[in-house]
């Protein structure tokens, strides 16, 4: 690991980027094409980090294009929209993702939908979950630009669908290169084995109180509290992760000039029951 990184934050909480608490999360590009090994990789790990799995110029396009709907003065005048270089001004907007903000609107649009409808999306979901797939239509788009310190706590995707089966996988899709430092997602190695029983004290130390479901804000306290590292990487345009119901995971703050977009899209097994929360649209206030 480069030591010379600086101390990394998520929702404002500053953790060393060391090897206490992280370790590079693994590549298995190369299992792409032997589907009972990437099988037996994702059920060891819980998540896999895809290099390269969609056509970088695409994920580039559906950057720029969400980019240019966000309100005039965000991005830095004189630069590329599709960098997405923060202008350090927040224009007056609703809360991300609820009616009227640009996400809301570009999630329902026809360039989302092709985008996250891609085969090589459902061929990865069908590889993993042994037979047909269907996309669930709540996909998420999100933005995190430096200085709002906010970022998702640390916590298992089985907590906010809980009413359908755990026949899922997710797909966290980087929408442009995100390094470290622009606020990737970082998994807890091996929490997917973990008894239900293990992550509940942690919820002690958060900053939504009442709110029983994310696990903790503070990613420093969750991974030594548990004894494992972070796994992270640096993901480019194209990358895909994916992962399964009951791994913790969380992301980190930007701390880059460059905005972070990411696209999350779940797939369920056909047949299987389905969380009905996650038969509709996604909107930032739909409460699932």
């Amino acid at each position: 690991m480069d030591r010379g990184r600086r101390t990394l934050r998520s929702n404002g909480v500053e953790l060393p980027f060391d090897d206490d608490l992280f370790t590079p999360l693994p590549d298995s590009t190369a299992l792409l094409d032997d589907p009972p090994a990437l099988r037996r990789r994702f059920r060891e790990q819980g998540a896999l980090r895809l290099r390269g799995l969609l056509d970088r110029d695409e994920v580039v396009r559906l950057r720029a294009s969400y980019l240019s709907t966000l309100p005039e003065g965000m991005i830095a005048p004189g630069t590329p929209v599709a960098e997405g270089v923060f202008s350090g001004r927040v224009p007056d907007m609703p809360a991300h993702g609820v009616a009227g903000h640009p996400a809301h609107a570009f999630v329902r649009s026809p360039e989302f939908d092709a985008f996250t409808d891609h085969p090589a999306l459902s061929r990865l979901a069908e590889a993993l979950l042994g037979g047909p797939a269907d996309r669930l239509p709540r996909c998420i788009l999100r933005h995190f630009h430096s200085g709002e310190g906010r970022a998702s706590r640390a916590h298992t995707d089985y907590a906010y669908m809980d009413q359908g089966s755990e026949q899922v996988v997710t797909m966290w899709i980087p929408v442009g290169d995100c390094p470290v430092e622009t606020g990737g997602l970082v998994y807890l190695e091996g929490s997917h084995t973990l008894p239900a029983e293990a992550l509940a004290p942690l919820r002690e130390r958060t900053d939504r109180p009442g709110d029983t479901r994310p696990i903790s804000h503070d990613l420093g306290w969750t991974a030594r509290s548990l004894g494992r590292r972070w796994l992270w990487a640096d993901y480019e345009a194209g990358d895909v992760n994916v992962h399964g119901p009951h791994i913790v995971h969380a992301s980190l703050d930007t701390l880059t000039e460059r905005m972070r977009i990411s696209a999350d899209v779940r797939f369920v097994r056909s047949g299987a029951a389905v969380d009905t929360r996650w038969s509709r649209r996604w909107a930032g206030d739909d409460g699932a």
